[in-house]
């Protein structure tokens, strides 16, 4: 068994220049802050984005350093502001749109589904829209039913769209710079439990920041994290979970708590997604457990579920295990029912080595 905490090689030696400790929050303003400066058609906006800097903090600092038209706060009108950054990276900018919480994107959906995701195929390639959507997701904050929702599969069954969901500084600040630099629309869910430290779902216990963390030694300057490429966040042999976002801490929990030598794949990026790396591990350990904390019925679960019963079916020693939220709005008294914790994934990974039974 072993814990991979570092960096693959192949991007630690893509990154050059100082490292400093960051909190996720602290990685993306950064990943911000290293874009606006490189490149002056990037820019920023959002609800309460420019002069506050974010609810979470994000874009602290951007406005004054680059101005109001680099980093501006904008009206509560999701729909509308998804359509002026489809207009502006239509004419050329890389416009990154925070949405305040993923909850609150709903009304930026048509504009995203109908004209973002479409204007590359619809212009048969002659137009792209090189935008960034940022949203805050996912629950474990007593945010209740309308600040913990987990919406990503709405947009991974968008031809078009492009959608990621970093689990640490390190990777959020080199996806958001890739996603910036990508020439398709991206849309980045951030799972706000774990901005300030990883959470391993065991709510009892006091808060662990991610100061000293070695995926929180992140590059001062610029790099990237590649689209559609997973990491393996815990090596095993006995089991395999595909996880993603706050999900990934939980599943090493399960795996430490169960004695369990499951081996912990970080997806990353949902779309593309990484089935390679997915394949190869359920085929050394024979059984897979899928967790997220979206609701199950159509999560992006029982996509992750669909590819590996028709890729390794007949390395399969067990079922394939799914553990999700349940198909109900998030509820704010009974949160930690609600959240997949490590003792439900724990019981799925002991189904899964025993068959099923």
């Amino acid at each position: 068994m072993t814990d991979v905490m570092t960096k693959p090689a192949a991007q630690a030696s893509a990154t050059s220049g100082q490292t400093a400790g960051m909190n996720m929050i602290q990685a993306l303003n950064s990943g911000l802050d290293v874009m606006m400066e490189r490149d002056p058609r990037v820019l920023t906006f959002g609800e309460d984005v420019g002069y506050f800097g974010g609810v979470f903090r994000v874009s602290d600092g951007l406005q004054k350093k680059y101005g109001l038209t680099r980093c501006f706060d904008a009206p509560i009108a999701e729909g509308g502001l998804a359509a002026a950054a489809i207009g502006m990276g239509v004419y050329g900018l890389r416009p990154v749109l925070e949405i305040q919480f993923a909850d609150y994107i709903y009304p930026a959906y048509d504009q995203l589904v109908s004209e973002a995701a479409k204007i590359r195929y619809r212009s048969g390639g002659e137009f792209t829209v090189p935008i960034v959507v940022r949203s805050p997701y996912g629950g474990g904050i007593f945010g209740g039913q309308t600040h913990s929702q987990s919406p990503e599969s709405l947009f991974t069954h968008i031809a078009g769209l492009k959608t990621v969901i970093p689990s640490n500084p390190y990777d959020a600040k080199g996806l958001l710079i890739a996603a910036i630099e990508d020439d398709d629309p991206v849309v980045i869910f951030e799972p706000k439990r774990i901005y300030n430290g990883p959470f391993d779902g065991h709510h009892e216990r006091a808060v662990t920041p991610w100061t000293g963390h070695p995926l929180a030694e992140v590059p001062t300057g610029h790099y990237t994290v590649p689209l559609g490429k997973a990491r393996i966040a815990r090596e095993g042999s006995d089991c395999t979970i595909l996880a993603y976002g706050t999900m990934v801490w939980v599943a090493i929990a399960a795996a430490e708590d169960t004695g369990i030598d499951a081996e912990v794949i970080d997806l990353r990026s949902l779309v593309p997604v990484d089935i390679e790396t997915i394949e190869a591990s359920v085929k050394k350990t024979g059984r897979c457990v899928i967790a997220h904390e979206a609701p199950r019925t159509s999560g992006f679960g029982a996509e992750l579920s669909a590819l590996v019963q028709e890729r390794c079916f007949y390395h399969l020693e067990a079922p394939i295990e799914r553990v999700t939220g349940w198909d109900t709005p998030y509820p704010h008294a009974h949160e930690w029912d609600y959240f997949p914790g490590p003792a439900r994934v724990g019981e799925a990974l002991k189904r899964a080595m025993t068959g099923g039974r």
